[in-house]
């Protein structure tokens, strides 16, 4: 399987406020941030593309708690919370996804108040994998989209961690995911694909 600029990687919000010392941290935030690194490096130096999704958030944000949502307030725009985890390298040509800016969408998915959909569609990408955080909320939805959307997708199971809000979340939703039609790999997999 070689990638080619008709593949993706869609890394999904590895944001300050969702690794530790974040408002809502993964345990395995900075783990993922280094895998998604790596990924999008192969993915760049096979021609493929590489977007990156940021939660960017107004303040009073309709998710925020003191807004009646269920989330403490996080990836206010302009915030260190908001920007990108300090371990997470994006190659040169990335493009960033910004969504969540209508203070009334809660926008889980990379593909929702944001043009990612009319970006990958132009760039004539048929095939994506996702990472990221965190897997039962924005990677969950963004996967659901993508394969709603008419998109192959591919779920990096080694680059995607859990809030876990109850216990097996996480796995819950990589089943949803799974019975979308997203294809679980790991990118040491697609990197020995990419490269065979």
């Amino acid at each position: 399987m070689r990638l080619t600029p008709q593949d993706a990687l869609v890394i999904v919000d590895v944001q300050n406020d969702f690794c530790a010392g974040g408002s809502l941290p993964v345990a395995t935030g900075a783990d993922v941030a280094r895998t998604m690194s790596r990924a999008a490096a192969v993915f760049s130096e096979q021609g493929a593309r590489v977007y990156a999704t940021q939660d960017w958030h107004p303040e009073g944000h309709s998710s925020f708690v003191e807004s009646g949502g269920p989330w403490p307030p996080h990836c206010v725009q302009g915030s260190r919370g908001a920007e990108f985890h300090p371990e997470l390298h994006l190659p040169a040509g990335h493009e960033v996804i910004q969504k969540g800016s209508d203070p009334a969408v809660d926008a889980y998915s990379g593909f929702l108040d944001s043009d990612l959909e009319d970006r990958l569609k132009t760039a004539g990408v048929n095939r994506v994998f996702v990472g990221g955080l965190a897997t039962d909320y924005c990677v969950l939805n963004t996967v659901l989209d993508a394969r709603r959307l008419g998109f192959e997708t591919y779920l990096l199971t080694d680059a995607i961690g859990a809030v876990e809000m109850k216990p097996g979340d996480g796995e819950r939703a990589i089943a949803r995911m799974v019975a979308a039609g997203a294809i679980r790999v790991e990118l040491a997999a697609v990197v020995e694909r990419t490269s065979g």
